[in-house]
């Protein structure tokens, strides 16, 4: 059964222009083309572009989404090399937490200095920022 973009686009839970920027991306293929005209996107379509969007829900990039899909219709690979793209992935979010919890703590700091009373010349947390190291350690 053909689908059109807009189909493909509702069944997949995307709008119309991810699924051309997908398609653009070549994360997609170019689907064919009816006599009329009108692209003529699969199930299989709607299947790929539901993963990429769970992926890039979980935090995969677009490139790290293609190497994905890459492994997927690579008959020489087995499902540990998905698995050590998911844990790279898992890394890089510990990561991003530990330095989300630095800024967290250090604007804490931050705003404890800060009476919220007076004029901003004398406010910390601009002198903070206006400090040479931004004022984050």
């Amino acid at each position: 059964m053909a689908l059109t973009r807009g189909q493909v686009a509702h069944l997949s839970g995307l709008d119309i222009e991810t699924v051309r920027f997908y398609e653009k991306q070549g994360l997609i293929d170019e689907p064919p083309r009816s006599d009329s005209g009108y692209r003529q996107y699969s199930e299989q379509d709607v299947s790929r572009l539901r993963l990429i969007k769970r992926a890039k829900e979980l935090g995969f990039s677009l490139k790290e989404i293609a190497d994905l899909l890459e492994l997927q219709v690579n008959p020489k690979t087995g499902s540990a090399e998905v698995r050590a793209q998911a844990e790279a992935k898992i890394a890089d979010i510990d990561e991003k937490i530990a330095d989300l919890t630095k800024m967290r703590a250090t604007l804490a700091t931050l705003t404890e200095a800060c009476s919220g009373e007076g004029a901003t010349t004398e406010c910390p947390i601009i002198e903070a920022l206006n400090a040479p190291d931004g004022g984050v350690t």
